[in-house]
């Protein structure tokens, strides 16, 4: 045998040591992460199957199956990790069974009462290629390309509100210091990262004073001369602002809410008592928001007066458009906007009307150097001197999410979300008409855009919700009603819309009117599957019958509803 051939066999020797040396949790392992021909067509096989149950879900029709939450829960219940690996099939078995089987078909053009949609398809192949890419938008290190593609897509999204000049994108789009805006995964971070900007650049550096990020609120306050520091905004603003109150040390109650009006607009005239009672007080406020599309009813507040409010006030005025913003595609509605474009800030969800998937918010700044007042450094990888984006913004580490935006705006274009958001606002006023046309409903807001509110009305009392003659004790019973009705048609799952209660309708502002909640964004639904949504109600209606206890009584009362 020659040296060769000793070398050989040695050889195989080793490499048969170093395979019978390998444990089947490591083959398993390196299987899962390896880039090799027998991993990829492993993925391809589970890929087939993954394209299959999203074949079966986006067909669905109807809003959800009719299986009773506690059976789900009970499928959950187990809380110890797997010792060995799972195989893939079988957890994909396990997945369609208990997860996909049930799940909410957001998609579904029935599905019409909450802020989510059927979403294009380009963004299921671009989520493969992000996650595949894995590129983190915390540093230029880890996302070479997404970074100033980020800050493109961000100048475009600035440019639909504010609309300044070509020589102002091209001074600032690519510019480390300037800050057009920030991703984030919603608009509740999106407006945290607004009044945090708001109130470090009020209260921030001056004279021996280090500013508030560094002192504290409680030292701003001292040094600035101020017995406390407030938000103002509606008796609508989302929950968010009480997280942000929170998080910044305001608190709850330094989150003044304005009342409404009768079409859920702030008061313009407690408003502006509310600020002078502040300046009388000696009170810092640190902003006033405006509402571009509510949360309850799509209602936009009167943007120019409050931004001349704030700039009086001397208060940052930030727009929370989470849900409208995307209207300023539209040229037969953007005027409902007017003033957006006087807001220092201002929050819109790409995950709502711009057809995202979840986890898309982004805040726009009006002034690029607003966002500077919050930059943080760290030697290890968001240094001074440095272009990366995690430097303003309130997340560190997170996803490239900002290209389905990117390719959102490529690939449906204005005119295609103008198009969009306008056949949204149409089907709205549809069913607004099929409501009026029918005694059974009643309208209890005009639309402003594509939210809708009305409530079923029991035949007792139709004539009387005619002549708007309901009285509190009327109006509690049709609240019972409309409850029992929404519960039943969530539970049957063919359709659904969601339910919200209002303060302030025809019947005045001390008797809350339970409503049911439409709202109209799926390019899926038709007129036809509005009409589907309102028989629907009619039949479950019909096979209610309201049993209330009469508190003065100490009886029952039955009402014949159908």
């Amino acid at each position: 045998m020659n040296k060769l051939t000793v070398k050989a066999k040695d050889s195989q020797d080793v490499m048969q040591s170093l395979k019978a040396s390998v444990t089947p949790i490591e083959e398993k392992l390196m299987e899962l992460f390896s880039a090799s021909e027998k991993s990829f067509l492993a993925e391809e096989a589970m890929e087939e199957r993954i394209s299959a149950l999203v074949q079966d879900f986006l067909y669905a029709k109807t809003a959800s199956t009719d299986i009773d939450l506690e059976l789900i829960i009970q499928e959950f219940r187990e809380n110890k990790i797997p010792a060995l690996p799972t195989d893939v099939g079988n957890y994909i078995d396990d997945l369609t069974q208990t997860l996909v089987a049930h799940s909410i078909h957001t998609s579904s053009p029935r599905y019409i009462g909450h802020m989510t949609s059927a979403l294009p398809y380009f963004v299921r192949p671009i989520a493969k290629l992000l996650t595949a890419m894995n590129q983190n938008l915390v540093k230029m290190e880890t996302a070479k390309v997404l970074s100033p593609c980020e800050r493109q897509t961000l100048a475009m999204i600035h440019r639909l509100i504010y609309d300044f000049s070509e020589d102002f994108y091209n001074q600032h789009i690519q510019k480390s210091d300037s800050t057009l805006g920030i991703m984030t995964t919603g608009g509740t971070l999106a407006n945290i990262t607004a009044l945090w900007c708001a109130r470090n650049a009020s209260l921030g550096p001056k004279n021996n004073f280090s500013g508030i990020e560094k002192e504290g609120l409680y030292a701003a306050l001292e040094f600035y001369g101020y017995k406390g520091m407030v938000i103002i905004g509606s008796n609508l603003m989302h929950y968010s602002f009480e997280k942000a109150a929170g998080l910044l040390g305001i608190g709850d109650r330094n989150l003044l809410k304005i009342p409404t009006d009768s079409n859920h607009r702030m008061d313009l005239a407690a408003l502006r008592q509310t600020v002078a009672e502040c300046r009388d007080r000696n009170l810092h406020i640190l902003a006033i928001i405006g509402i571009a599309g509510s949360t309850d009813s799509g209602s936009i507040d009167p943007l120019p007066e409050i931004a001349a409010i704030a700039q009086e006030a001397n208060a940052h005025f930030h727009v929370d458009a989470a849900w409208g913003g995307p209207v300023l595609f539209s040229e037969r509605h953007r005027h409902k906007f007017a003033g957006i474009e006087l807001a220092d800030s201002v929050t819109i969800d790409g995950h709502k009307q711009m057809y995202l998937p979840m986890g898309i918010g982004l805040v726009l700044f009006r002034n690029p150097q607003t966002a500077k007042v919050i930059e943080k450094n760290a030697p290890y990888t968001v240094r001074k001197d440095s272009i990366d984006l995690g430097k303003r913004s309130l997340e560190g580490s997170r996803p490239g999410a900002s290209l389905y935006l990117q390719a959102a705006l490529n690939i449906i274009g204005h005119q295609g979300y103008e198009f969009l958001i306008d056949g949204g606002i149409d089907k709205t006023q549809h069913l607004a008409n099929l409501i009026r046309e029918n005694p059974a409903f009643e309208l209890l807001l005009e639309p402003e855009i594509n939210i809708l509110l009305y409530r079923y009305i029991p035949e007792t009392f139709r004539e009387k919700a005619a002549k708007k003659q309901l009285a509190e004790a009327d109006n509690h019973f049709i609240n019972q009603f409309n409850e029992r009705l929404q519960e039943a048609q969530r539970r049957a799952g063919h359709t659904f819309v969601s339910r919200t209660t209002l303060q302030n309708t025809c019947y005045g502002k001390t008797i809350p009117i339970v409503a049911f909640r439409v709202v109209l964004a799926n390019p899926l639904t038709t007129e036809a599957d509005i009409n589907l949504v309102l028989n629907d109600q009619l039949k479950i209606a019909a096979k209610l019958s309201l049993t209330i206890t009469n508190s003065d009584h100490c009886e029952e009362v039955n009402y014949n509803v159908y």
